[in-house]
């Protein structure tokens, strides 16, 4: 599925009157090209607990404002999130991309009192190439923010794929002095935070081996982990299970909402609000 559709899907999915967008394109970097919109729940009172959204696109393309339906969907079920851009290929060069996540990661922390935030309760999550930088940002202490993720939901990303055998792996990390430090599975240890991660079986994008092996990973250490694998589910379908009229009303959205909520510290919800795919997005 490409960019410009998931743009089409964003524009056409209802806006829940649940979400409200509070930060439209803040820089927190010093480039154009970093910005983020901050979405936030529209009832209660605060302080929600917070997720950093990640999309993907590969590495070399994305536009935040095509994922606005994830920040709407998560910020209806009270929590306020922050979508960035980061650095592509050919801007930038591994790990200069991580470092912009990072960087947006920090900008969240910092600014989540003003927004309705609460910073000690801090999650990350993405797809595909943007599953791998939420887990690269909980697993690489040299990023600096690690220690104040409390939760990560990895959905249909890339974990496990050294050696580089494919054009855009090969493009994006010909640089690394250290090819197996940019694995996630090389780089768990007993501190990383409680996980949850998703795959579709028909994946042939990022195979559901990545999942299953980080997966793996994070069980030899004792970390806490959800594997979920989807029959029937291609690359995209992990996304478009969340806040989209697409959503096959499988129970992905459940699991990732009870995920969150219990890491999070989160307040108690009630289970016909796991069953629903979609607030509206």
């Amino acid at each position: 599925m490409s960019l410009s559709l998931v743009g089409l899907l964003n524009a056409v999915t209802p806006k829940s009157p649940r979400s409200r967008r509070i930060v439209s394109a803040a820089p927190f970097g010093n480039r154009a090209r970093l910005k983020l919109d901050m979405y936030a729940p529209s009832f209660g009172g605060g302080p929600w607990p917070m997720v950093v959204f990640f999309y993907g696109g590969a590495w070399n393309e994305g536009d935040r404002r095509d994922y606005a339906f994830i920040g709407r969907w998560l910020a209806a079920q009270g929590y306020v999130v922050a979508v960035p851009d980061y650095g592509i290929i050919p801007e930038v060069e591994y790990p200069t991309f991580l470092e912009d996540c990072a960087a947006a990661v920090r900008w969240t922390m910092a600014n989540a009192k003003g927004h309705g935030g609460d910073a000690a309760r801090l999650g990350v999550m993405g797809h595909s190439a943007g599953a791998y930088n939420a887990v690269m940002m909980a697993l690489e202490p040299g990023y600096g923010v690690a220690r104040d993720i409390r939760a990560v939901v990895g959905l249909s990303g890339p974990y496990d794929f050294y050696p580089f055998d494919v054009p855009i792996s090969i493009r994006t990390f010909r640089e690394a002095t250290d090819p197996l430090s940019t694995q996630p599975v090389n780089l768990v240890t007993p501190e990383a935070p409680p996980m949850l991660l998703a795959s579709g079986d028909d994946d042939t994008v990022v195979g559901p081996h990545n999942t299953a092996g980080l997966a793996s990973a994070l069980r030899r250490h004792a970390v806490a982990v959800e594997e979920l694998h989807y029959p029937g589910f291609r690359h995209p379908a992990t996304l478009l299970e969340l806040g989209t009229p697409l959503g096959r009303r499988s129970s992905l959205a459940g699991h990732v909402l009870a995920f969150l909520d219990r890491s999070l510290g989160a307040g108690a919800a009630s289970p016909s609000r796991y069953d629903r795919v979609s607030d509206g997005g």
